[in-house]
């Protein structure tokens, strides 16, 4: 790619499984906890979306494919009838401005709590959240969960295929299953979190197991162009920790049997260009490569996230996503193009606590 031009091969136009982008600028799916309390998509949602319509392509925010995988107040959801009414709204308003729009996936594991769901949290083994956890009461202790069973197992499978088809009824062109940021998939793929004896642990072909099973279901459902996984390896979010030797020991392999199944695209979370991991990742995945670029730790770069997308071009991916970028600039696309400068995040807080106020009231550049 050549980055010395004015204008950035991040706005250069990309294709995805037959699907035409017109930049390869992605947003990064990001929790906002703006859901109503039946986990249905709100009115408010829909227009965050459409606002932010001009990139490449919208991944919409982790929903949960069944109750006991919720896991703060206010998550999206997609296991009812409501939920498929409320994402119909959003994915309404997102085509009518011109966007394209993929639904994660998301079951917490061991992330919840039963004053929020009302149920036991379920895992692959009986290990807590060694921290406390956001439940509509305040912060609380996490509990221990149930480590799940066969049945468990099997019916958490199919509660994902049906989320998938209950998304393209609701207007998503796709889905991304999330095994990434600690959350169930990812709690079945590090050691820490997975200590079963049984078939899913152990050994990292065992491990990677109930990943392949949720990802091939879903295939299976909705069609492999539709469906797009995302992984963290490395990552410690929620109280995961993966070693080096851990990291290369599954996710070279658990890369080539996902590109097995025939999946669109590799979201790949807090990447480094630089590392092994990336390196192996990119020499085994045969179609399209989303880059999540690790950035400030608070903040926005100056350049929108210009820098540090165009460098995972360089590194081979196809698609960049940025998150952070996107949820203080609507236009963040129009800022790369014209180099405007950029609105800062203005409060963390207020990016989890409901209503308008940091959430849809961020401006446009003013060209």
């Amino acid at each position: 790619m050549d980055t010395t031009s004015g204008t950035s091969p991040l706005l250069t136009p990309a294709r995805l499984a037959g699907i035409d982008l017109p930049n390869r600028l992605v947003i990064a799916p990001m929790t906002r906890n703006r859901a109503e309390p039946s986990g249905a998509a709100s009115a408010l949602m829909a227009e965050y979306y459409a606002q932010r319509a001009s990139a490449g392509l919208v991944i919409a925010e982790a929903s949960t494919p069944n109750a006991v995988g919720q896991t703060y107040p206010n998550i999206a959801a997609l296991h009812r009838p409501e939920h498929v009414e409320g994402w119909r709204a959003v994915t309404r308003r997102v085509a009518e401005a011109g966007g394209r729009m993929f639904l994660q996936i998301q079951h917490g594991g061991r992330v919840g709590h039963p004053a929020t769901s009302g149920l036991t949290p379920v895992a692959p083994s009986p290990v807590a959240l060694p921290d406390t956890i956001h439940t509509p009461g305040g912060r609380q202790p996490a509990v221990t969960p149930r480590e799940m069973d066969r049945a468990d197992i099997d019916g958490t499978v199919a509660d994902f295929a049906a989320a998938a088809r209950r998304a393209v009824d609701a207007g998503f062109l796709g889905v991304e299953v999330h095994a990434a940021n600690g959350y169930l998939l990812h709690q079945f793929l590090a050691p820490t979190t997975n200590r079963r004896q049984d078939a899913y642990g152990g050994a990292p072909r065992n491990r990677m197991r109930f990943v392949l099973e949720v990802v091939g279901a879903v295939v299976d459902e909705i069609g492999p162009d539709r469906v797009g996984v995302r992984v963290s390896p490395g990552n410690t979010s929620n109280g995961i920790a993966e070693t080096a030797d851990d990291i290369a020991a599954l996710y070279p392999g658990l890369t080539e049997r996902l590109d097995a199944l025939g999946p669109a695209y590799l979201h790949v979370a807090f990447a480094d260009p630089d590392s092994r991991v990336w390196k192996e990742i990119r020499s085994r995945w045969s179609r399209t490569l989303v880059g999540n670029p690790v950035l400030p730790a608070e903040g926005i770069p100056a350049d929108g996230g210009r820098a540090a997308g165009e460098r995972m071009l360089e590194a081979g991916a196809d698609l960049v996503a940025l998150g952070r970028p996107f949820l203080a600039n609507p236009d963040l696309v129009e800022r790369i193009r014209t180099g405007a400068p950029v609105n800062p995040v203005r409060d963390k807080y207020l990016m989890y606590v409901g209503g308008a106020t940091g959430y849809t009231d961020y401006p446009a550049a003013a060209l």
